[in-house]
């Protein structure tokens, strides 16, 4: 028979044990979502390997735990609702310095991303995000983001698909940084990014205020609204059929990486060819 001594600890070590699982999950859940916050978004974007929230949507080195088993299990991953990739890899084309301005700010562009998963058609706004949409055109143009895979899926906290780097790690840009723009809009006001919104990654830190202006070409596409702070540049607005594609994409979910904490959706996205077109 169990006294109420041994009764009581046996509480007290369960209670203990649900302290330590809720702090656990509540790590896990903190690096996915600061996976696409750090490293320049994202988202989003990228000076690592999995994301920090503290420092833009690129990527860091934080966030790993020392205690995960050497040999994680392999979680099982849900079907790939996507096509093969078309053959051919990133050009991987590097400039110095941002290219010219040449856009008419006071027309619409849009973007078309013909991906393994559907087409993606995106509305850019040169009036709001100049340098921004003037880098996507330029970048388009070079063939830069072709045969590129979009390589982090978050589906905590925030809500994102990112894309927009050559080598797929969230490391990757042009080689030179573009300035932030539109952190004003009126869409931002409650510090969140709407369903739709494609907007920039960058190294921001909002904790040293450091790393503005460090956007390249890494860019994330919000599938669901998303509380982020208003520090990444929202420069264009998915269509319908862009949306369908990229929930398409999020419900096949991500698996993460045991060992860079980056979270690569299941769906094999690779954008086999972006254009820009003036509307």
């Amino acid at each position: 028979m169990v006294s109420n001594e041994q009764r009581r600890k046996q509480l007290a070590r369960e209670k203990y044990q649900r302290q330590l699982e809720r702090r656990a999950a509540q790590r896990r859940k903190g690096r996915v979502r600061n996976a696409l916050i750090a490293g320049g978004l994202v988202l989003v974007l990228a000076a690592g390997a999995a994301y920090a929230a503290s420092g833009g949507l690129n990527g860091d080195e934080e966030g790993k735990d020392s205690a995960k088993p050497s040999t994680p299990p392999s979680p099982s991953k849900a079907p790939d609702p996507c096509d093969k990739p078309a053959k051919g890899k990133p050009n991987g084309k590097q400039w110095k310095k941002e290219p010219a301005m040449k856009i008419d700010k006071s027309a619409d562009y849009t973007m078309k991303m013909a991906t393994t998963c559907g087409d993606i058609n995106i509305r850019m706004e040169a009036d709001k995000a100049p340098h921004t949409v003037n880098s996507f055109a330029f970048l388009a143009g070079q063939k830069f983001f072709d045969h590129s895979r979009c390589h982090r899926l978050v589906e905590q906290g925030i809500y994102v698909l990112q894309c927009g780097d050559p080598k797929g790690t969230g490391q990757g840009g042009p080689g030179y940084t573009i300035p932030d723009e539109n952190l004003k809009d009126p869409r931002l006001k409650k510090k969140v990014y709407p369903a739709g919104t494609v907007a920039m990654a960058n190294r921001y830190n909002p904790q040293t205020k450091k790393g503005r202006d460090s956007g390249g070409s890494q860019f994330f596409l919000v599938y669901k609204d998303s509380q982020l702070p208003p520090d990444y540049t929202p420069f264009g607005t998915m269509d319908a059929a862009g949306m369908k594609v990229l929930k398409k994409i999020a419900k096949a979910g991500s698996t993460m990486d045991p060992t860079t904490q980056n979270t690569p959706p299941n769906a094999t996205v690779v954008i086999d060819k972006a254009t820009v077109s003036k509307s």
